[in-house]
């Protein structure tokens, strides 16, 4: 980078280090951007002073932040029937099998005794007994993935749809071409009002082994499954719209922000205003009031304005050499063979008539 603009860099950074809210201008809105999106940390200054110069811009921000969202206005617009929906059961999770278990034939055929004496208290009408004898086949032969279904299926008569989907999360993981776990756990899904995943579920059910009870639920399920999603998707294209003008907002401001700091400068380069800041200037006059000749001096303004002028004392090589000089004007024969120095030299003295 240019020596000049990384003194400039370095000034700009002792400023902000001094007094953090200038970061929070306006003007420098574009730079605040960048810091923030690197995650940078930018205090906010609570001087009154401050706040009645910049605060106005992170007011309004605020404004909109306290604002309600338009997701959540958007998120109300879906009306669905919940009719059938029940609240989730908050029993601990049930039993389940040791996986680990080593089962003897004599196990299989306890597990088969309890998995009949189940089904028959179930004809009965006895659900808990057939909970209680569905567990004690599980535990006897645990990788039997009907078992699990059949004892969700139990769950799902007494209305306990969690503990339905957990026996039916372990039946698909046993077995995931079984079609009765997914029928059972789409009913569950169901009652606790996940309409896409009970859709999802039943469809899967139908797909690798047809049940007429699973379709029926299916048909139930499947229009509200579809209003969600495609109220999903039409907030998903309003979201990302949202989220398009922001960034567009953003970049425009951005851009206005760098022309308005721009035209400042420029504004500043012509009125000589740049000169502040660099090494060996007071007040925007080269040299400062140490300088011979130069304090108060008629036409020094018409000076500045001098392109050749501007660009000389652009370059720290020659400033260098002019504060050298302007300390001591001896030292001038130091600087003979350089014909930038004695360039502004003789273009100073033939100005101040020889003051220089």
């Amino acid at each position: 980078m240019d020596s000049r603009k990384l003194e400039e860099l370095r000034e700009f950074v002792k400023i902000c280090q001094g007094d953090p809210g200038v970061l929070h201008r306006p003007e420098l809105g574009f730079f605040k951007e960048w810091l923030l999106s690197i995650g940078a940390y930018l205090p906010f200054p609570e001087t009154k002073d401050f706040c009645a110069k910049a605060g106005q811009e992170e007011s309004v921000k605020e404004e909109k932040l306290a604002q309600p969202q338009n997701s959540e206005s958007e998120e109300s617009e879906l009306e669905i029937d919940n009719d059938g929906v029940i609240p989730p059961d908050e029993d601990a999770p049930q039993q389940m099998g040791d996986e680990t278990t080593e089962v003897t034939e004599e196990m299989i055929n306890q597990a088969n005794e309890s998995k009949i004496q189940a089904i028959n208290a179930l004809t009965n009408g006895e659900l808990q007994k057939s909970i209680d004898l569905f567990t004690k086949a599980i535990k006897l032969n645990p990788l039997v993935s009907m078992l699990y279904a059949k004892r969700a299926s139990v769950y799902v008569m007494l209305q306990k749809p969690n503990a339905a989907i957990r026996d039916c999360d372990r039946a698909i993981a046993i077995n995931p071409d079984s079609a009765q776990p997914y029928k059972w756990r789409g009913k569950a899904h169901r009652l606790l009002g996940q309409w896409e995943e009970a859709a999802r579920d039943l469809a899967m059910a139908c797909k690798l082994d047809y049940d007429e009870d699973a379709s029926t639920v299916l048909k139930e399920v499947q229009p509200r499954a579809q209003k969600i999603a495609e109220h999903r998707r039409k907030y998903e294209r309003k979201r990302e719209e949202r989220e398009i003008n922001e960034k567009r907002q953003r970049l425009k401001e951005a851009r206005e922000g760098h022309e308005r700091v721009q035209q400042e400068k420029d504004t500043k380069r012509q009125t000589g205003a740049p000169f502040e800041g660099f090494p060996g200037f007071q007040g925007g006059m080269p040299g400062g009031s140490s300088m011979p000749g130069m304090a108060g001096v008629p036409g020094i303004s018409e000076l500045l304005s001098d392109p050749e002028v501007l660009l000389a004392v652009q370059d720290p090589e020659v400033m260098a050499a002019f504060q050298d000089v302007a300390k001591n004007p001896a030292n001038m024969s130091k600087y003979h063979a350089n014909p930038k120095v004695m360039s502004l030299i003789n273009k100073l003295s033939s100005k101040f008539g020889g003051n220089v």
